[in-house]
């Protein structure tokens, strides 16, 4: 109740303060500044670009208050809809009142400069709490912002709100009964605009979402307009998987383009933070203010890549970067049905709705100048060689993987999140609410009733077995692995051997295996196909289509090329279209 009445009380501020014309503002006195009767909104924000947002402020059209305003607005009007927001920052009116100061002087820090964006809520914000979703951080307020969150506020963004999120990033329950994406303890479960509805099937209907929200960050939000970007997070999908699904451009970014000090981790091997918008244009210049000018100590990875000039990616969005470009098809799995030399089950392929979508995209691509490389299958998917197959090696997640029966799977999430969670338990100092993830296990156990474990926590406690001494060797040995399969012998194997400048994956079913490495991904929007479950719906339930993109996966520091693709493609396309909301 306490946050419906905050988003009331935002509507009828926004509502009031933008009944003014823009001539109106120009001509008032102070005394006449009174809101007038039905008359037109000064600007909307719906859809609208962050350089078409940027272009009204310069030519004052519209302010970073009345920005804020309309988008607190449209927060009030749908959230109870979708439930998107976490919480609402108490100070971005302040802020936008500072920016707009600042403009008046003829100060404009960069093409964010009074935009309002939204933060995946395990990301610090000293301003409002970080919660990761999880019972035991609900009120925690970190001591310190996270790097990307200086990021931002130094080139002027306003942090608008924090959003909803799987619970610690999709890392507390796995086998027997997996949390569903997009759940959380602190945020419930969040619900996709192009379908807002509840699942109705039996078994299913505990307030999931009918049509997939994507996790572990949130693309809601942003899809509805409540701000102009949002940053989530990935360790193996959590940006492409939820961009995917809310027809977002999202950004996987080389691990260590953007810095992860300040971000509830799962794994340093993995995690990475990510930019997520509705065009690409958009998602190149959030990801340009995301990554930081120089390394950041805090974070040894941030050496990997060098940034572009002035980190600017907008130089790359480039009309015809698809001509000549040589784009290859991982035909093996991933579009078509494929059997293991030796293995009895087959795996992967696309359905008939999916398999149109590609191949209407792959046609696309040959109309723009592509050279399309088909098939170019991955070497660790196709090899006979059991022991080396990317198919059969999989992450450790859930009691049928836990200590002792972990031969045949990776222990690199389980094992850095025991390292990496209790060294950032630490670096909160008093602040943190417990010291270990074992306090955290307890704590979870112990509010139980109180909805902490609600799908219990079965990858917690597989993380916690793990001896960070004792089991070292195991982790180091299916780390390499990962790498291995992932990288040397998976993708940068195909790119060379074919000489790719991208592998085009259906949606966001490439994420595993890039993320292995840790190389970059954007997803663009594209088809919406039909969402058909099984078990399915009940008859007449009326299930709206889900969108459904394409990838776009190169190797380590290849973000610039791979842009210049997706803009390519995207303005070649131009399928994404917004949701409609009553």
């Amino acid at each position: 109740m306490m946050k419906r009445f905050v988003f009331a009380i935002a509507a009828t501020t926004a509502l009031g303060a933008l009944a003014l014309t823009a001539q109106d503002r120009r001509t008032a006195t102070p005394a006449t500044r009174a809101p007038t009767a039905v008359q037109r909104p000064i600007f909307d924000v719906v859809e609208a670009t962050i350089p078409q947002m940027q272009s009204a402020l310069t030519e004052g059209r519209v302010t970073s208050r009345e920005l804020v305003l309309l988008h607190l607005a449209r927060i009030a009007q749908y959230e109870d809809q979708l439930n998107a927001v976490v919480t609402v920052s108490k100070s971005a009116l302040a802020e936008a009142d500072a920016l707009d100061r600042e403009r008046a002087a003829g100060r404009v820090r960069g093409p964010l400069h009074g935009i309002p964006v939204a933060l995946k809520d395990n990301i610090h914000t000293t301003n409002m709490r970080t919660t990761g979703g999880a019972l035991a951080f609900r009120d925690l307020v970190p001591p310190y912002d996270a790097t990307l969150t200086k990021n931002l506020q130094d080139a002027g963004a306003i942090i608008i709100a924090k959003t909803v999120m799987t619970e610690l990033a999709n890392w507390v329950a796995g086998s027997p009964t997996p949390m569903p994406g997009n759940y959380s303890a602190v945020g419930g479960y969040g619900i996709n605009p192009y379908d807002p509805r509840s699942d109705p099937r039996p078994g299913f209907n505990d307030g999931r979402p009918v049509m997939g929200t994507g996790g572990s960050s949130s693309g809601i939000g942003t899809a509805a307009s409540f701000w102009a970007a949002n940053v989530g997070t990935e360790t193996s999908g959590s940006v492409l998987s939820p961009s995917n699904q809310n027809m977002l451009v999202g950004i996987k970014p080389t691990v260590g383009r953007i810095s992860r000090w300040g971000v509830i981790p799962i794994t340093a091997d993995q995690d990475t933070p990510g930019p997520m918008a509705r065009t690409v244009e958009d998602a190149a210049i959030f990801f340009g203010a995301l990554e930081s000018a120089a390394p950041d100590p805090n974070d040894a990875a941030t050496k990997v890549c060098t940034p572009p000039p002035n980190r600017d990616y907008r130089p790359f969005l480039k009309r015809d970067g698809l001509k000549g470009a040589r784009i290859g098809i991982p035909r093996a799995f991933w579009y078509d049905a494929f059997t293991i030399p030796g293995q009895p089950n087959t795996r992967g392929g696309l359905n008939a709705a999916q398999k149109a979508s590609m191949d209407e995209a792959i046609a696309a691509l040959k109309r723009e100048g592509a050279v399309i490389v088909d098939p170019a299958n991955i070497p660790s998917v196709v090899t006979a060689d059991t022991l080396r197959n990317f198919l059969l090696w999989n992450t450790c997640g859930g009691v049928d993987d836990r200590k002792g029966r972990n031969a045949g799977c990776s222990v690199d999430f389980g094992y850095g999140m025991k390292r990496d969670f209790n060294a950032w338990l630490a670096s909160l100092g008093s602040a943190a609410p417990f010291k270990t993830l074992t306090d955290l296990r307890w704590f979870n156990i112990t509010n139980a009733p109180l909805g902490a474990i609600k799908y219990g926590q079965s990858l917690l406690d597989m993380s916690d077995e793990m001896d960070l001494v004792a089991d070292k060797a195991k982790y180091d040995a299916d780390r390499a692995k990962d790498i291995a399969l992932g990288g040397p012998e998976g993708i940068d194997a195909v790119m060379k051997a074919e000489r790719l400048d991208a592998l085009l994956f259906p949606g966001a079913s490439g994420a595993s295996i890039s993320a292995k490495p840790g190389y970059p991904t954007i997803v663009v929007p594209f088809g919406r196909i039909p969402n058909a479950p099984t078990p399915a719906f009940p008859a007449g339930f009326n299930a709206q289509q889900t969108p459904y993109g394409v990838s776009f996966a190169g190797g380590a520091c290849s973000e610039p090329r791979l842009i210049e693709l997706a803009y390519s493609f995207e303005q070649a396309t131009k399928k994404r279209v917004a949701p409609v909301l009553k």
